[in-house]
């Protein structure tokens, strides 16, 4: 009885031995096929990645496609932006330069015609004077005398090296030495007891009053006051004429003066001033 049992027990324990190694074997089996299966996995997506049809690929790539796609439109948006910026830049720009050539025509215009008016103004003052004093602008040639040539004198021969010498003087010069030439009295002849010439006549005092006029630092001196430009001002002449102007400029040698009551433009130089031609008062700005 007792053999019985022990040989049964020994039977139980070979049968759960078997078991383990089945599971044992089984197990490792499983594990082998579950390598196997995820190896082909991936040698499958890395074949559907070469192909381009992995799925994973295809959803990142789509994202991928979508972003390069906003970025180019961006880019399209960005440089439309710039070029109407750059196309509005220039047409203002080419707008304000128009604007600044015909302003500097018209002003280049309008100093040129008040310059010329003032030239103008200029010599029907002269000739009126020169009307009023009976003095002439007319210089009469130099009479020179020609010594007769002797016999054993050389011919004398030209000199063909020398030329004539031209020489460039400004307006305000020019007409300094007419005036000059106008003062320059000639010679009187002897005149007899009887003739008016002897008679005592009443002197005429021609008084040459000299002002102190100078220009500093953009600012007129003129009879111990300073002058500036914008600077509402009499404009008075030896005719006795008063304008009312406004200093408009003021430059190295001359100064602008606009009228008020035609907005014109005159000239007036330091040695106008100087001489007593023109006289300067100040007055209120209204």
């Amino acid at each position: 009885m007792k053999t019985a049992e022990k040989e049964i027990g020994y039977t139980e324990d070979a049968s759960e031995t078997d078991l383990a190694k089945h599971d044992e074997n089984d197990y490792v089996e499983i594990k082998e096929q579950m390598y196997q299966d995820k190896l082909a996995s991936l040698k499958r997506q890395l074949q559907q990645l070469q192909e381009g049809t992995l799925q994973e690929y295809q959803k990142r790539m789509k994202k991928l496609d979508q972003q390069y796609k906003e970025r180019l439109r961006n880019a399209d948006l960005f440089l439309q932006l710039e070029t109407e910026q750059v196309e509005r830049n220039y047409i203002k720009e080419k707008k304000a330069v128009v604007k600044e050539f015909d302003d500097k025509k018209v002003e280049l215009k309008e100093n040129l015609i008040a310059e010329l008016e003032e030239k103008k103004k200029m010599i029907e003052n002269e000739k009126l004077t020169m009307e009023l004093t009976g003095d002439s602008m007319e210089v009469k040639p130099i009479m020179t005398r020609k010594l007769r040539r002797r016999p054993n004198d050389p011919v004398p021969i030209p000199d063909k090296r020398r030329k004539p010498l031209n020489y460039l003087l400004s307006d305000e010069q020019i007409m300094e030495d007419l005036r000059t030439l106008n003062k320059l009295k000639s010679p009187k002849r002897p005149a007899s007891p009887s003739s008016p010439e002897h008679l005592p006549s009443t002197p005429v005092d021609t008084p040459c009053q000299r002002y102190e006029a100078r220009i500093e630092e953009g600012k007129l001196y003129y009879d111990k006051r300073w002058y500036h430009k914008s600077q509402a001002v009499y404009l008075e002449s030896k005719e006795n004429t008063k304008i009312s102007c406004v200093i408009s400029s003021v430059g190295t040698n001359e100064i602008w003066v606009r009228k008020t009551s035609d907005s014109t433009k005159m000239r007036i130089y330091l040695g106008q001033l100087q001489r007593g031609a023109f006289m300067i008062r100040r007055r209120s700005a209204a």
